[in-house]
């Protein structure tokens, strides 16, 4: 017997039909003799309906009652999902995040989770019942109702497997697994059968969209074997695991991109030790989240060029801070773009091989796309590229590194 936590999300339970499939899916494994607890996400389509409704209300709304309102697509799906089991003859028992109760911290809209109090919810599923949670939400030390941020129903499924101990935490969603990269640019895209927390890690965070980082991030922490699988067919999915059960590893697993990107540069900044606190502190004071950096080399020691990322979203609010704080930094030219994209190739066997970066470089000269800026960290290389040279570079790069299925 096993106790595995099986979350679907929204394109999953996107009408009763879709729920009733998804009941039979969880029978199945209660009928295998398995403790199952279930984690659902609000149905497609509806928290967007939600956050719009806000919105309309308020532009600038009260995150409280914003949670209030947004928590309310999971609260429906998973009183339908305990329903629709129990039409089937599976105990069930709906859960919504105060109740069981899942603590978070208090920041509205983006909480954290502190701790899980899985007394009751143990007692339940050793009986035999199974458990259904609604996802993406918990509770505020001040007893107000929070949410976890868009695709927080996976970060509450792996915090519950870990809570529960769970032997695994199976991620439902519409694609049946990871694959090397986007199939719907590259067609010869392979589905990966296991791949690394810091992996997918990397994917998550770089543009791949299949599994929230956060929720990569806490089953990394908590070792929570996580497998990504489609709701739609019994194809076995993709393991997330730690490297020990990988007994080879590629040099590169695959190729991510993200076309939320935004560039500013700064010409000819004093080229001074302070100078980049003084670009970089008010964007963090702002909340904006800054990636990829690079300076220019100095030619006379006095001024040089500063080149950074910030988020699509973030692009105009950034613009706004530098030109408020422009007296401080000192620049005389701000130039900006947000006609780009980030492409990065990931891979732990990079640790043990020479000239990854290289390849990378060499086929997009060949392809006669120029680099922007670059970033690496031990087990990825990003590049920044113009916007439509996206399909054509990630093309060309999973060509050049064996991951086209044959």
């Amino acid at each position: 017997m096993a106790r595995i936590v099986m979350k679907f999300g929204g394109t999953s339970v996107a009408d009763v039909e879709k729920i009733k499939n998804v009941a039979r899916r969880v029978k199945s494994e209660v009928d295998a003799g398995n403790q199952v607890a279930v984690v659902v996400s609000a149905m497609s389509g509806k928290t967007n309906q939600l956050v719009g409704w806000a919105d309309e209300i308020s532009p600038m709304y009260d995150a409280r009652e914003y949670d209030v309102i947004v928590s309310s697509g999971e609260q429906v799906t998973v009183g339908l999902m305990a329903m629709a089991l129990q039409s089937i003859d599976v105990p069930a028992r709906s859960w919504l995040g105060w109740q069981i109760p899942i603590k978070t911290d208090g920041a509205h809209a983006k909480a954290r989770i502190k701790e899980i109090d899985t007394t009751e919810l143990d007692k339940r599923m050793n009986s035999g019942e199974v458990v259904c949670i609604a996802g993406f939400q918990g509770i505020a030390p001040d007893n107000r109702i929070t949410t976890l941020g868009r695709g927080g129903s996976d970060t509450s499924a792996v915090a519950l497997a870990a809570a529960l101990k769970a032997d695994r935490c199976d991620i439902y969603t519409d694609v049946d697994g990871v694959y090397t990269t986007d199939p719907r640019i590259v067609p010869k895209a392979r589905k990966i059968e296991k791949i690394t927390y810091e992996e997918m890690l990397e994917l998550a965070s770089l543009g791949a969209k299949v599994l929230q980082t956060r929720s990569v991030e806490m089953a990394m922490n908590h070792r929570v074997r996580v497998q990504v699988r489609s709701s739609f067919s019994d194809v076995e999915g993709t393991l997330v695991v730690d490297e020990d059960e990988i007994v080879e590893q590629e040099v590169v697993s695959g190729i991510a991109y993200s076309r939320d990107e935004a560039k500013i540069t700064l010409v000819k900044v004093a080229d001074k030790p302070g100078i980049a606190a003084s670009i970089f502190s008010p964007l963090a004071d702002a909340n904006i989240n800054v990636d990829m950096i690079v300076q220019n080399v100095s030619e006379d020691g006095k001024s040089t060029d500063m080149t950074f990322t910030v988020p699509r979203g973030e692009f105009k609010r950034a613009l706004q801070v530098i030109e408020g704080n422009s007296v401080n930094i000192g620049y005389k030219e701000l130039l900006s773009t947000s006609d780009v994209t980030k492409v990065s190739i990931i891979g732990v066997g990079m640790r043990s091989h020479v000239g990854v970066a290289r390849k990378m470089f060499e086929t997009l000269a060949e392809k006669g796309i120029n680099i922007q800026v670059i970033s690496t960290s031990e087990i990825k290389v990003s590049v920044l590229i113009a916007e439509e040279y996206t399909e054509l570079a990630v093309r060309a790069l999973h060509t050049a590194y064996g991951l086209d299925a044959e």
